[in-house]
């Protein structure tokens, strides 16, 4: 209709002022449904005075998104630049209705670095609707209308003068609901990252700015004077590190959860610990962090990039072998051996079309076999990156024989299915990790000599509380689900005695506040490492040990 009248009322065609004018109310309504539903449900802003708030914040992202259109309201350029926005903006709408996310820097590299797979996870015909009706649509309407040619002097004139315009617009708005625009930035931070699709665009341009900020393409070493403090005299350790991924703890049975996710574990002499918050939401913040030295705080404002704690036990002289089932390690494995299993065709742990983790113990004896002797002699480390609980297509990471909880959700549309088929769908990935450390835990009883697992999940996940489905919100406004994570620890009886750890001590920390900040430095006690970068401090081990 709209196209209609404006061929009809402007035959030689429309002046891009329109267009941007027009695409720009199409923003603002229509694809800002998320950020006005998170306004409604504000209690500082209902009532008239919410009304009046949401139409002068509409007002000035009106005024402000306008004015960025104007730069760049070029004849041959602005049909280009007004789709990406449309289409940037409909897919940004769709994640944000559908998971209650927000789209920050953090959530632009998780983009950039999942793997088809995972993508494809993410698809549905939801998602297509929406696209098709938020992007493609206007989009496609938008290229049917033809553009009025406008003389270079007097374009430059027109875009001024709407640039000048749309300003004074944004800022008179803003100045009529600055108290409650200051309050509500300062108290619900996470909605500055749902005014779409300027969120992306401002996530995108954080990103792209980070290699102004750090030398990414080098590594400083870290460790250099790392070495083992274990005598020759001693029998070479197997210790195998599980990274887990998306576990919440609570959701494991040997964390007090009422239902009994982790039968197996259960009858393992293992240790739970409960009060462990991660790195970050996502696997693309919490697993560098994790494996770094600096702790939470000191890597996101790291000026440079370090090696990480598997390079230290490296330098020390242990065989490190990095098995990844999932979409890569994110550079902390990049200088230790690694291998990939989540392409192999192993029956049974394959033949669905995705690989369970199970399938990182085929074989494994083999791999370890292929690491330098002279480093085996002093003890091997095997780093497990689990599948787990990904989303949000969790029926997907347990054969058929694990769906205990039922009726499960088997759409990736989470919001679709009721949140006790969502749960159900998760609580069965839980299960099989528990079956998965127990297969890991046995293997490790065959090895000769001492051994132990460690299993630390990189981040929780949020299962429909608050309307809110997987993970990846801003670390200062997620809810602890996204960040309270597992952590597992198992000795052999020679590896307790040899390292001399204290089980009852290890009881006693079970409810105490411990981070990712903790890991790096447990690391380095677990396996017998010293260096001067090591903080005993931050070893949970270590005051479970003697003094020496």
């Amino acid at each position: 209709m709209i196209q209609k009248f404006l061929r009809t009322h402007a035959p030689s065609g429309v002046h891009p002022l329109w267009l941007t004018t027009l695409t720009t109310l199409w923003l603002v309504t229509l694809a800002n449904i998320p950020l006005w539903r998170q306004l409604q449900q504000l209690p500082e802003v209902s009532g008239l005075r919410g009304l009046l708030f949401g139409l002068g914040m509409a007002t000035t992202i009106a005024g402000l998104t306008h004015a960025l259109l104007s730069l760049l309201n070029v004849r041959w350029l602005i049909k280009p630049v007004l789709t990406v926005f449309l289409l940037s903006a409909a897919s940004g709408a769709y994640f944000m209705m559908s998971y209650g996310i927000v789209i920050d820097p953090t959530m632009i590299q998780n983009v950039a670095q999942t793997d088809p797979k995972e993508a494809a996870d993410l698809f549905n015909w939801r998602m297509l609707v929406v696209m098709g009706l938020l992007g493609v649509l206007p989009a496609w309407a938008l290229w049917q209308v033809p553009v009025k040619p406008i003389a270079p002097l007097k374009s430059l004139v027109a875009n001024t003068l709407a640039l000048i315009a749309s300003v004074v617009v944004m800022v008179l708005s803003l100045l009529a609901i600055y108290q409650d625009f200051a309050s509500v930035m300062r108290n619900h931070t996470q909605v500055r990252y749902l005014i779409n699709p300027l969120n992306s665009f401002y996530a995108i341009g954080k990103v792209a700015a980070q290699p102004l900020q750090r030398e990414n393409k080098v590594i400083l070493p870290l460790g250099e004077d790392a070495r083992l403090t274990l005598a020759d005299s001693q029998a070479p350790a197997t210790v195998v590190l599980v990274l887990g991924e998306t576990a919440r703890m609570g959701n494991f049975g040997i964390n007090g959860y009422e239902r009994n996710t982790t039968p197996r574990l259960a009858q393992e002499s293992v240790i739970s610990l409960r009060n462990v918050m991660s790195c970050g939401t996502s696997t693309a913040a919490s697993v560098p962090c994790m494996f770094s030295h600096l702790g939470r705080e000191g890597y996101d404002k790291r000026s440079a990039n370090h090696e990480s704690v598997l390079d230290v036990l490296q330098r020390a002289g242990l065989a490190v072998l990095w098995i990844d089932n999932q979409s890569g390690c994110k550079g902390v494995c990049d200088r230790v051996p690694h291998v990939n299993t989540s392409d192999l065709k192993v029956s049974p742990h394959c033949d669905g079309g995705e690989c369970h983790d199970a399938v990182m113990l085929h074989d494994l004896n083999a791999r370890i076999a292929q690491l330098p002797a002279e480093r085996r002699a002093k003890g091997v480390v095997i780093v497990m990156h689990q599948m787990g609980s990904h989303g949000p297509a969790y029926h997907k990471r347990v054969p058929a024989s694990f769906k205990k909880f039922q009726p499960e959700c088997t759409s990736n549309a989470l919001q679709q299915c009721s949140r006790e088929q969502v749960v159900n769908a998760y609580d069965n990935t839980i299960l099989y990790t528990d079956h998965f450390l127990t297969e890991t835990i046995h293997w490790l009883q065959q090895q000769k000599g001492p051994s132990a697992l460690m299993y630390v999940s990189d981040h929780g996940e949020s299962l429909g509380e608050n309307n809110l489905y997987l993970h990846g919100l801003p670390y200062a406004v997620a809810p602890d689900v996204q960040k309270r994570v597992a952590w597992i620890n198992w000795f052999s009886d020679s590896f307790e005695r040899q390292r001399q750890i204290g089980r009852s001590c290890l009881q006693q920390k079970l409810q105490a506040p411990l981070s990712h900040d903790n890991y790096f430095h447990s690391v380095l006690g677990l396996t017998g490492v010293h260096t001067s970068v090591y903080q005993s401090a931050l070893d949970i081990f270590a005051s479970c040990r003697p003094a020496p």
